[in-house]
């Protein structure tokens, strides 16, 4: 009864309006800023085609959608879906077919629990753990890095060899990382902050040398990995 009322409270307006009422300050201040900077690295970061426009919408509800998280609020699993699907149609129209499969894993196993289990995103501070608990760190590390090098494995070949991608080496680690991370989040493991910390480093990078290649050729394309998921 508890989940068909959280599922029918997302087609309520009203509902949007409560979930942003009683954060912090700190949070609507980090809010406002960011997404007044995704707006202006939108409109100073080239040409403003349906690409940047759908790249910068994705961007402001997976932001919106990370505040959300630290205030404890169900929102961060609608938020989550909508940029997620937006960020699939970006990433299949830059060929990140790996991309496209981390936010699809995004949706099953970060956005529709918070949705379908309310429960699940409350008293987190309780329910998380480190790799090291019971005197297991070494064994659930060493676990955590073949899943993350298996990960690499499997989707390069994959993207390498039935798609057209360009960049199918940076997009497995790229994704790979991200699988780790959810799997981790999932699993209530706390580590999971590295590996969302490694992704947003590889994304920079990976947007920088994009800038780069379309100041040189003329072209224009946007990175589209998004880790708007965190414990």
């Amino acid at each position: 009864m508890q989940d068909s009322r959280a599922i029918a409270s997302v087609f309520n307006p009203k509902w949007y309006i409560q979930q942003m009422k009683g954060w912090t300050t700190a949070s609507y201040g980090l809010l406002m800023f960011g997404l007044g900077f995704i707006l202006a690295a939108t409109v100073s970061g080239g040409p403003i085609n349906s690409v940047s426009i759908l790249t910068m919408f994705a961007g402001m509800l997976g932001f919106t959608c990370t505040i959300s998280i630290t205030n404890t609020k169900p929102l961060n699993g609608v938020f989550g879906i909508i940029s997620a699907l937006i960020y699939i149609i970006v990433a299949y129209n830059a060929k990140n077919y790996n991309d496209m499969l981390l936010q699809t894993v995004y949706i099953i196993m970060l956005d529709i629990p918070v949705l379908l289990m309310p429960d699940w995103a409350q008293n987190v501070d309780k329910k998380v753990r480190g790799l090291a608990s019971r005197g297991k760190g070494l064994r659930n590390w060493v676990l955590t890095l073949l899943f993350f090098a298996a990960s690499v494995g499997l989707l390069y070949l994959w993207e390498s060899n039935m798609t057209d991608s360009p960049r199918p080496l940076i997009d497995s680690v790229a994704a790979s990382v991200g699988f780790t991370g959810a799997l981790l989040t999932t699993l209530r493991f706390k580590e999971s902050y590295y590996f969302w910390f490694i992704q947003s480093i590889v994304s920079i990078r990976y947007g920088a040398s994009q800038r780069c290649k379309a100041v040189l050729t003329g072209s224009y394309s946007l990175p589209t990995s998004c880790t708007y998921q965190t414990i």
